[in-house]
């Protein structure tokens, strides 16, 4: 294999690292791959899906949400798996890499094949590569800065979470049109054509970044020890409590979409797919950010100190009147009636705020609080929280289920239930983060003309 120098840590520097766009390009494309894909599951498994035979082969709306959310919950599992690679291994420009391709391969099963079989192995593939790669991305970003730009890196994530947003805006709603009018081949197929530009355009950036070596044992003995295992412990009784936010979050994949196959889809004149709805959420993340970080934040820290778990428990009390419009919505398809999908639009403009002070403000909480040779792990940590609240949802989705096909919490009163989980969680967090105590931990900068060690150029 070829040779290739590459530098192990930061320059000291005022300015943005050269490598941020090839990683926020990426992030954008692979994010496209993903939620474009997963916008149609619910609606392929019940409406497209085949046999063997090339006859139907749907399934129940109920089996359909589990198994989505099933889905979701490995994604956010593997995060784990790819962090310990990349932290004590590979490192994480190689594990970002290889997993890639395992993603690619995910997308192109499930292009070629309608059944359940290339569902299965086309999604196995696809929550391995992405949630592989995912805490190596992120933690990848912080890893480009210093502490003389370190100030910047709050910015960047913001930035770094909206190119994950404009990707699932565009997928959102070329998907579903793709799936409507082209069928499942192309619908799928257009979303693996992104992975693959993803892939390529990380690997040409391979010499802008920073690639920090894998810790080896050094990562273990610093997992293992005191310092780390303190570290984890803190961050995890956190992300317990934004477990149950993901087990809400992520229903507007499932549970909104099939409500909104009921409701009146007519918008300024045109009729939109219930799975297009799910683009709203996109496109206000990308106008709640900067409302937020130069409009809501600076005003209301003038009044109020605006620290990262305050911002955390605003956003999950912000999540129950997000889930208590759809329960309002079902009680009224319940009557007879049709209600506007405007309704449910209102409800993505709450939950959406309530995504911008959880989520981002937990991601890059997450990185300063991991050690230096931990923190693609304590990252994937973050995202088991995501996977936790998905097993919560298919568990819940999996015990109401009756023999006949009907629900014990049918209408209002399923979103009721989440609604109540989500405010008893919210209350508990209070007491909770007024005891943490917080470490920051950024990487070190090296002497300007220093070249790190030698790795293998892929």
């Amino acid at each position: 294999m070829k040779k290739s120098k590459y530098r192990t840590a930061p320059f000291p520097t005022s300015k943005l690292p050269s490598g941020i766009p090839f990683i926020v390009g990426n992030e954008a494309a692979e994010r496209f791959s993903y939620y474009g894909m997963r916008a149609i599951l619910v609606v392929f498994m019940t409406q497209y899906m085949l046999d063997a035979a090339g006859t139907r082969d749907f399934m129940s709306e109920e089996e359909a949400k589990s198994y989505y959310h099933l889905f979701s919950s490995a994604v956010y599992f593997f995060p784990i798996l790819g962090a310990v690679i990349a932290d004590a291994f590979w490192g994480k420009y190689r594990t970002i890499l290889i997993l890639s391709s395992l993603y690619c391969l995910g997308h192109f099963f499930l292009a070629i094949d309608d059944t359940r079989t290339g569902l299965l192995l086309g999604l196995c593939l696809i929550a391995l590569g992405s949630g592989g790669i995912k805490p190596c991305v992120s933690a990848h970003v912080g890893d480009q800065f210093g502490k003389t730009n370190a100030h910047l890196l709050g910015k960047v994530f913001s930035w770094f979470y909206f190119s994950i947003n404009l990707g699932a805006f565009v997928s959102s709603l070329l998907t579903p049109w793709l799936l409507a009018t082209h069928g499942p081949s192309w619908a799928f197929g257009v979303p693996g054509f992104f992975m693959f530009t993803a892939t390529l355009l990380f690997w040409m950036g391979r010499r802008r970044f920073i690639h920090v070596p894998p810790g080896g044992w050094a990562f273990l003995k610093e997992t293992f020890s005191r310092e780390g295992i303190g570290s984890i412990m803190r961050l995890f009784i956190i992300y317990t409590f934004v477990a149950v936010f993901w087990s809400l979050f992520d229903q507007t994949g499932s549970s909104w979409v099939l409500q909104a196959e009921k409701m009146d889809r007519h918008l300024f004149g045109i009729e939109l797919l219930s799975s297009q709805i799910q683009a709203l959420n996109p496109v206000l993340v990308m106008f709640f950010i900067p409302l937020f970080s130069y409009g809501i934040y600076p005003l209301v820290t003038k009044f109020f100190r605006l620290t990262p778990l305050r911002k955390i428990g605003i956003g999950l009390f912000l999540t129950v009147p997000a889930f208590l419009i759809p329960a309002w919505i079902e009680h009224q398809i319940e009557m007879g009636q049709t209600p506007s999908i405007a309704w449910q639009l209102l409800s993505y403009a709450i939950l959406t705020a309530a995504e911008v002070m959880v989520s981002i403000t937990c991601l890059e909480f997450s990185y300063t609080q991991a050690p230096k040779k931990m923190k693609s792990f304590v990252m994937a940590g973050f995202m088991l929280s995501v996977s936790l609240g998905n097993i919560f949802t298919a568990l819940v989705n999996l015990l109401i289920r009756n023999q006949d096909g009907s629900s014990k919490l049918a209408g209002a009163e399923y979103f009721l239930f989440f609604s109540g989980a989500m405010l008893v969680s919210a209350l508990i967090f209070i007491p909770i983060a007024m005891a943490y105590k917080e470490k920051h931990y950024i990487q070190d900068e090296m002497e300007a003309g220093f070249i790190g060690e030698v790795e293998p150029e892929f």
